[in-house]
């Protein structure tokens, strides 16, 4: 097991702009397309066209001018580098706005053409859950792209209730109130509708009607509330349970009704204007999102014929994203496309009502992880390299123990037709030294022989069964096991909170040399002191692998990596693990044929996240100073070096949390 170390430069300069390459480079290049690179990492599946490799072999950003219209491509590895020059380095977030602009098009212009083409009488009214990503520029964007469509929120709890109350200005716009909600919740939401907004307090359990009709007497205000149904089927995939009748929100059918005549008997019923379901997150296939709206749409009949108004059918959320470009009904995947998912939807709808003719009220849905899961990537850079794979002969001396020797002719006699024989008797072999070396038979030196020889026997056995057409059971695993560590600049716990917790297949990618054949596998490992924080899930070409085509870091210059799709969740499941903090997030458009970078925001720094565990810097400084002033009395420190001590500090604590070069 060997590392190798190369400087890692302080600002990110693009791999293309360097000298003309060498014979050895334009003969790999010659052997190697960007095509293949396209496959390789899947980036024609998973980018949607957002993503696109160039003729350079760097990764791209397909943008729209917004002064002109006209397709942009942007080099992310240019734009890293322009950053670099700004003092803003990697790690970092790329926004690009436009692409959330786009998908708010393609969701809404999906449910214009499906209910156009199926004649269906009613409208769409989509609403944005912000506990999806609450970013303020997030928030803001949505409401302004938005607009045009009467594209609303959905608030989840008081803060979030708050900051749509703030930034939606349309009053044809929905506000959906979902999950447990206090008077405070309640009479905010009230005060909303009473500025001329079109606020749905939406009922999770039975009781919370009586507040309701508390606050709305006090306000003397007639609300529109909605009803939230467990439905009984569920979804599909990791979130399969937080839907069907086992959800922990939401009426079952017996509490709806009951509740129906409550509001009957109260003279309540016109309040009842909304029904809403959750069939769960991230719904790879759509056979079984077309049952639940069937389902749904039976019970908003049902509603109907009870005599209450209605009018909104709300089917929740569910639109999944692709993130593996398998185009599956894998968790990661989703068998359809967004127009498909329209269609199927309203055809659902009008199936079922007009079967039991019911107008058809407005659709609405709560499409977050869809929305914005491509409006941000991480970009990051290598800092080294772990190798475990061994090529170099190894001496052993005659008088070595008996399993050392052994071990050491296991290692030089592999060939083709002995390789399920070389694996176990180097396994074996291997764990006899382990043994003797616990025992304090053999010592340091003999250990590390040990390790030598057997990886150098799984080198030669990955080698030899590279070209197998069937590959034995037992060694399906050696090339995961010869994966080379690849140390970047991020936290796993910060910024992919989802691939550590869920083990959620992003797609990660080196941002340049694409024209180049990546020659090695690696495994991404951050910064954290964690044995957890790695990506141990990759995308490779529509498949989930668990090690990364990759390419050599070459000395001196920097080698970038790209994780797409984080748009979603991400940033507000984030943990301060080892205490690494928000990266540096910047915007990126493109106008007037210029690249503009925007909104800017400065990633914490260390004084930032000691302040958000509860420590005081001020305070921190001041003890700090107390220990160095303790050095000088004791002789063990000079004042000078006193000096740059607390200096060093003092710039440690404005600092980024990240590594520094």
């Amino acid at each position: 097991m060997s590392r190798q170390s190369y400087s890692a430069p302080s600002s990110a300069s693009s791999q293309t702009d360097k000298s003309p390459p060498d014979s050895d480079a334009t003969e790999e290049a010659s052997s190697w397309s960007i095509e293949d690179a396209a496959d390789t990492y899947g980036v024609h599946h998973w980018g949607g066209g957002y993503f696109s490799i160039s003729r350079r072999g760097e990764l791209v950003v397909n943008l729209d001018d917004s002064t002109t219209g006209a397709p942009s491509p942007v080099s992310i590895p240019h734009l890293i580098d322009d950053l670099g020059d700004r003092g803003v380095h990697a790690p970092l977030l790329l926004r690009f706005p436009q692409i959330l602009e786009r998908r708010i098009e393609e969701l809404n212009h999906g449910f214009a053409k499906a209910i156009s083409d199926l004649e269906y009488r009613g409208k769409y009214r989509g609403v944005f859950p912000i506990k999806v990503n609450q970013q303020q520029q997030v928030v803001e964007e949505v409401a302004a792209y938005g607009r045009r469509f009467h594209y609303g929120f959905e608030a989840g709890s008081k803060p979030e209730l708050m900051a749509a109350l703030a930034y939606l200005k349309d009053t044809d716009a929905l506000l959906v109130c979902n999950g447990y909600k206090d008077e405070e919740f309640i009479n905010l939401a009230l005060y909303g509708q009473m500025m001329g907004l079109r606020v749905v307090l939406v009922l999770e359990m039975p009781h919370e009607l009586d507040t309701i009709e508390k606050c709305a007497a006090e306000l003397g205000v007639e609300p529109m509330i909605g009803v939230r149904v467990k439905l009984s089927a569920e979804g599909a995939g990791k979130w399969s349970k937080s839907g069907g009748e086992r959800s922990p929100f939401g009426l079952n059918l017996a509490q709806l009704v009951q509740t129906v005549a409550r509001l009957r008997e109260r003279g309540r019923l016109p309040w009842l204007r909304m029904l809403h379901c959750h069939q769960g997150s991230q719904i790879p296939d759509l056979t079984i999102i077309r049952r639940a709206i069937e389902e749904t749409a039976r019970i908003y009949a049902g509603l109907v014929t009870e005599g209450a108004p209605m009018g909104l059918l709300n089917m929740g959320g569910g639109l999944a994203v692709d993130y593996d470009g398998s185009r599956s009904t894998r968790s990661t995947s989703a068998n359809y496309s967004i127009g498909e998912y329209c269609h199927t939807l309203v055809d659902a709808v009008k199936w079922v009502l007009d079967e039991s003719e019911v107008p058809h009220p407005t659709l609405v849905t709560e499409s977050g992880r869809a929305v914005v899961a491509h409006y941000s990537m991480l970009a990051m850079q290598t800092l080294d390299v772990n190798r475990f794979e061994n090529r170099d002969s190894i001496v052993v001396e005659d008088d070595a123990p008996e399993p050392l020797l052994a071990l050491s002719q296991v290692a030089d006699s592999v060939t083709d037709d002995n390789l399920l024989e070389s694996f176990g008797k180097a396994s074996r072999f291997r764990e006899e030294l382990h043994e003797l070396f616990l025992a304090g038979d053999i010592g340091l030196r003999e250990r590390a022989a040990c390790e030598q020889c057997y990886w150098r026997a799984m080198t030669e056995i990955a080698e030899a069964s590279r070209d197998l057409r069937y590959l034995p059971d037992e060694l399906r695993d050696i090339a995961s096991l010869l994966a080379d560590q690849y140390y970047v600049n991020f936290s796993i716990f910060q910024s992919l909170a989802d691939s550590w917790a869920i083990d959620l297949a992003f797609p990660v990618m080196p941002l340049h040399r694409l024209n180049e054949r990546p020659e090695r596998t690696g495994v991404i490992h951050d910064v954290t002191c964690d044995c957890d924080g790695m990506i141990k899930r990759y995308v490779a070409g529509d498949e989930v692998m668990e090690s990364l085509p990759i390419h050599e870091p070459r000395p001196g210059e920097p080698y970038l990596v790209g994780i797409f799709l984080v748009g979603a969740y991400q940033e507000t499941l984030s943990d301060l693990h080892n205490l690494f903090g928000d990266t540096h997030a910047v915007s990126v458009t493109v106008e007037n044929g210029k690249v503009r970078l925007s909104r800017e925001v400065e990633g914490d720094s260390v004084s930032d996240v000691l302040g958000y565990v509860e420590h005081d810097p001020k305070k921190l400084v001041e003890q700090f100073r107390e220990l160095a002033e303790r050095a000088i009395e004791q002789e063990r420190m000079s004042p000078a070096q006193r000096k740059k001590a607390l200096q060093a500090y003092r710039e440690g604590m404005s600092g980024y949390t990240y590594y520094e070069t």
